[in-house]
């Protein structure tokens, strides 16, 4: 019989399954559901509520709910034999919290397969919206679990990350403060990535350590709840949560709903999901230290392996537990695809004329610099967003296509140093994974291989991969991470070289837009006599 295994990505704007065959070493299906498209009447700009205030940032769990059952009818539509499905996991964004009454096990427990999960689960809330990782609306919270838990340092030292605004500890206490009825009717509050587990599993999932490490609620080291950030963040917080568990843990048996309404197997297990990062952490191959991904999608993120947990000084980033027992360093940046989309519309583009744009101007953008902040940035802090251009202005078509690629990837470069490691090789993800431009821009600046991936649904890929991992370990084949994630990683990907001439003009561009960020953020000293040097040095006579 086939070993099928299934991964989903119940990501900011869609949902995306990719069944992998392990023996035949190939995808059976990736199918994506963009909520726009599939789900009109939430009326969601890209999965996301409009709202007045661009600080608050929620979304809908129902929605997401709906989408797991229209995802498994299309996969019946397309003759799936999903009772070859021996395992499943999945990937949520990372820092959602959803908000559950006590009615939430109990209807889990006794779904009916005749009727719809959204039919079923819509009187479950206790808050109807969940806030998700774009939220920055949450400075006051984060000001004040910050300050009690001994500042900064401590802080980072104890949960990995600076208080972040979008982070989960600093949401439950906004929560709490301005609607203490509401969290104290909340008999649960799960991650996005435990509260769709929990549908899979018919009762409340568990939290991994990957995903419960992007809430300033867990002890890096210790990898369990810190009771001190529980009991700052909200009164009663440890028994609203679930319980931490490793990532490859197996949590129970797929619900008796799915298996009726779909025709799942009864023995097909169920592992804990985890958060996007950790999910495409293996689905790009990255197991070992050397290799470093950048993901090009809602957010931008920048992540690598890590061995041991290391952390940023600047509070500005991020080390998680990783699906493989370690740990991985992350760096989001909030203004990515979205941002990018936003130029592309200014000017009227198609995306293949951004490309062509991108392709034909020069690297170093004739020393047209900008901070790109069109929406609140989370590296480095930004909470009231303001595009800055030094030596061009809105009106530069070219410019600003060019300056808002450089700023992203020069921006990441510049603040993934703490680290300590220089990547060997970058692998690229994400739906601007796909244009050959960008990736030039990656490999120029970074002066690294690039290797670009057939799919863009890493995150979905790498659940997929989890899922085999543990079903094969559990009945005694014991494979290595390398062996599972053969054939779907590297070698599907191709590789893009870097142009050495341009070494010196990204090295010294790097030090300039630092003194740009000084600037403009830290009140340093005006760069634009070092803008004109560059300028003079690169640019005078071509």
């Amino acid at each position: 019989m086939t070993d099928y295994f299934l991964g989903l990505d119940s990501s900011t704007q869609s949902l995306t399954g990719v069944i992998i065959d392990f023996d035949g070493r190939k995808i059976v299906i990736s199918k994506s559901l963009p909520f726009m498209e599939y789900f009109p009447e939430y009326e969601t700009d890209h999965g996301v509520i409009k709202q007045e205030d661009e600080k608050v940032v929620h979304s809908y769990p129902l929605m997401w709910v709906e989408a797991l059952d229209t995802i498994f009818e299309l996969f019946k539509e397309e003759n799936v034999d999903l009772s070859s499905i021996k395992a499943i996991t999945g990937s949520g964004q990372q820092h959602g919290t959803v908000y559950l009454n006590d009615k939430f096990e109990e209807q889990l427990k006794n779904l009916n397969p005749d009727k719809g999960l959204k039919q079923q689960l819509s009187d479950v809330f206790s808050r109807e919206t969940a806030p998700i990782w774009m939220d920055s609306s949450t400075n006051k919270q984060c000001q004040e679990i910050r300050e009690a838990l001994g500042g900064k340092k401590k802080t980072i030292e104890l949960t990995g990350s600076d208080t972040f605004e979008r982070f989960s500890g600093p949401q439950i206490r906004k929560f709490f403060q301005e609607n203490p009825e509401a969290y104290n009717n909340t008999s649960i509050i799960h991650l996005v990535s435990s509260f769709m587990a929990s549908i899979l599993l018919g009762a409340n999932a568990p939290i991994d350590h990957g995903d419960g490490a992007g809430m300033n609620l867990m002890d890096i080291r210790k990898k369990n709840w810190s009771d001190k950030a529980l009991n700052i963040t909200a009164p009663g917080l440890k028994g609203k949560l679930p319980n931490l568990v490793e990532s490859f843990k197996i949590i129970g048996k797929i619900s008796p709903y799915f298996v009726n309404k779909y025709g799942f197997n009864s023995d097909t297990i169920i592992l804990p999901w985890s958060g996007d990062n950790p999910n495409s952490l293996i689905g790009v191959g990255l197991i070992e230290k050397g290799k470093i991904a950048i993901s090009l999608g809602t957010s931008n993120t920048y992540f690598g392996f890590m061995d041991k947990p290391r952390t940023d000084p600047r509070g500005e980033s991020h080390v998680f537990g990783s699906p493989t027992g370690d740990y991985m360093s992350l760096i989001c940046f909030k203004n990515g695809a979205l941002t990018s989309e936003q130029v592309k519309n200014e000017f009227k583009l198609s995306w293949k004329d951004f490309s062509d744009i991108l392709e034909k101007t020069p690297p170093g953008n004739e020393g047209k610099i900008m901070l790109p902040y069109y929406f609140p940035e989370i590296v480095p802090q930004v909470l009231n967003p303001k595009v800055y251009r030094f030596g061009f202005d809105e009106n530069d078509k070219n410019g600003n296509v060019r300056a808002i690629i450089e700023s992203q990837l020069i921006s990441m470069r510049l603040h993934s140093q703490w680290t300590g490691e220089e990547p060997e090789v970058i692998y690229a993800t994400g739906g601007a994974s796909k244009d050959k431009a960008i990736l030039q821009t990656i490999a120029d600046i970074y002066q690294v291989n690039v290797i670009q991936f057939e799919t863009s649904a890493s995150a979905a890929l790498g659940a997929a991969l989890r899922a085999a991992k543990t079903y094969y370990d559990d009945t005694g084949k014991n494979l290595s991470w390398s062996e599972i994630v053969q054939d779907y990683t590297v070698a599907k990907g191709k590789m893009i070289s870097p142009r050495k001439e341009y070494k010196q003009i990204y090295d010294d561009m790097v030090l300039l837009y630092e003194a740009y960020e000084n600037y403009i953020l830290r009140s340093g000293k005006n760069p634009e006599e070092h803008r004109q040097k560059f300028i003079d040095i690169y640019f005078k006579n071509k």
